[in-house]
């Protein structure tokens, strides 16, 4: 959940929780998610012989929105969203696997095997299409290629400060130095959290700071316990540990330019954060001017491009919001899914 894991651009530069969302919770009370569905498997689906995602769907009708959550987050991260979307038709979100109450996983995590994953579950679990996707940064890269993959299944796409293949091309060309120290460095210290994770972690030792998500202020005591019970064990920072090599590595990024494609007229709308605060912030040690334009111009422009694949596509810049808008602004997501859901000819909700 949020206070840990991010995007690439928000790891190098800014702090996890943005200081906007900081100064809010600090002087008004915040709206929490705490539905219990979220502090237990619900549907346990089978996608592969003696493996099991974890499924959450509510609501009925067609066609059903689809949810995929950011690197390694779980299905409470939109928490805010699914039960609204959910009085309109049928919603399901999900855990991948290695992922909250899913079970762990046995390939690495890179978008291909996750969309093969979320095709399996949606075909096992009896949800027909058509879908309409909608992905966080990690999951909004995944959404990407099924679009690509099973564009006759697709019919709308919002993707939430989505993640993009050209991302680690943009990395590289702001740190000549990105594969041998930061991506090194990235995958050295996963690696030693899941060594820890085999022999236990002391609360609030170094490494459990480092390794383990801290509480997220927008869910329960409850939600965030029994995430942290998770977090704690070898599948889940082998599963984090896989995502990671898999995005910054560039492994997904080339799974989805080999199935780069237009959508055609397909309704679809990219929500960026608004960059201001960034752009304005201190450098951090490893930056310079140049790194910190190029990472930040890259942004919106792979944004943009995304949107640009769709007659009706769009990207929308949201204000006063973190990487994790659905948390921070859900009700520019929620806008977004219900404007994407008017477009669509063949919704036929409850």
């Amino acid at each position: 959940m949020r206070p840990y894991r991010a995007s690439w651009l928000m790891l190098l530069l800014a702090s996890s929780i943005s200081p906007l969302y900081a100064q809010a919770t600090s002087s008004t009370k915040q709206p929490i998610v705490d539905d219990f569905r979220y502090t237990q498997a619900q549907q346990m689906v089978e996608v592969a012989p003696g493996r099991r995602l974890n499924l959450l769907c509510m609501g009925q009708g067609s066609p059903t929105v689809v949810f995929d959550a950011g690197m390694g987050d779980e299905t409470a991260v939109w928490g805010f969203v699914q039960p609204v979307i959910a009085k309109l038709t049928r919603t399901c979100s999900y855990d991948r696997a290695g992922i909250g109450f899913s079970d762990p996983a046995t390939r690495p995590g890179t978008s291909a095997n996750i969309v093969d994953d979320l095709h399996n579950l949606l075909v096992h679990a009896r949800i027909p299409a058509p879908y309409v996707l909608v992905g966080h940064s990690y999951g909004g890269l995944n959404m990407l290629l099924f679009a690509s993959r099973y564009r006759s299944e697709v019919v709308g796409m919002v993707a939430v400060d989505p993640a993009n293949e050209r991302q680690v091309d943009a990395l590289r060309q702001a740190f000549p130095n990105y594969d041998k120290k930061m991506l090194s460095g990235w995958i050295a210290q996963h690696q030693a959290c899941i060594k820890q994770s085999e022999i236990g972690f002391k609360p609030g030792s170094e490494l459990y700071q480092k390794c383990i998500t801290k509480p997220d202020p927008t869910m329960s005591a409850a939600i965030n316990a029994a995430y942290e019970a998770k977090y704690v064990k070898p599948p889940y920072q082998k599963a984090l540990a896989s995502e990671l090599e898999s995005v910054r590595g560039g492994i997904s990024d080339e799974q989805v330019r080999a199935a780069h494609r237009n959508f055609g007229d397909m309704p679809l709308i990219v929500l960026t954060r608004s960059l201001d605060h960034e752009a304005k912030a201190p450098l951090r040690a490893d930056e310079t001017k140049r790194s910190r334009q190029i990472l930040l111009g890259n942004w919106m422009q792979m944004h943009d491009e995304l949107a640009s694949r769709s007659t009706r596509g769009q990207n929308r810049v949201i204000a006063d919001t973190s990487h994790y808008i659905q948390l921070d602004q859900p009700g520019a997501v929620i806008a977004a899914i219900e404007e994407v859901l008017k477009e669509t000819p063949s919704t036929q909700t409850r």
